[in-house]
């Protein structure tokens, strides 16, 4: 079997056609890779030309010098970092602090245990602690004492009040004291200059 010369020159013919496309096309796409690659890195026009330049120019070399030389992250790699470091930000900001001596406290705290002063105070209905300056629970919806009730009727503000005595030692429970007290009986009640003649 002997090889004929034109066979065997078509045959490299081919091939060197076939490498020289494929180098080609590597090369081309390198170019774009680095021209897509540098976009979402920079937004310097001029950093994006040289990029392209060195990969065109220099081909192989060019694409290893271009990827020691990139910028390591991307521009929406950096924005989420940032994003990131403002809702860290934004957290630590937010913790609760005592407004008396500026130390952190939780959001179950009465009271700083630091310089005692009031963070806090819990709903008369439900137990809930609430802000000092809410006005109105949010959980049961019960004003805070002391503050207008809105949208009541007449005959719900003129309702009895409950009074609450402070129970003493001296053997009185809280069955032998009047529960219910109305307008008229808190009129006729001693004042503290009354009460201190007797």
């Amino acid at each position: 079997m002997t090889l004929d010369p034109s066979f065997l020159s078509n045959f490299l013919l081919g091939l060197t056609a076939w490498g020289a496309a494929f180098i080609a096309a590597l090369w081309l796409s390198l170019v774009i890779w680095t021209y897509r690659d540098i976009s979402a890195r920079g937004k310097d026009p001029l950093i994006r030309f040289l990029a392209v330049l060195v990969v065109a120019v220099l081909f192989l070399p060019g694409i290893v010098i271009y990827l020691i030389l990139r910028p390591p992250y991307t521009l929406e790699d950096e924005y989420q970092r940032t994003l990131e470091e403002e809702a860290l930000l934004r957290a630590i900001e937010e913790a609760a602090t005592c407004p008396g001596c500026g130390r952190h406290t939780k959001d179950d705290w009465l009271i700083c245990p630091h310089c005692h002063t009031k963070q806090k105070k819990p709903c008369h209905h439900c137990g809930y602690l609430m802000d000092l300056a809410w006005n109105l629970c949010p959980h049961c919806g019960t004003p805070a004492p002391g503050m207008r009730r809105e949208g009541d009727t007449l005959d719900e503000a003129l309702q009895p009040l409950v009074l609450e005595f402070p129970q003493e030692e001296d053997g009185l429970e809280a069955d032998d004291l009047p529960e219910l007290a109305t307008s008229a009986d808190l009129e006729t009640l001693p004042t503290t200059s009354e009460s201190e003649e007797v």
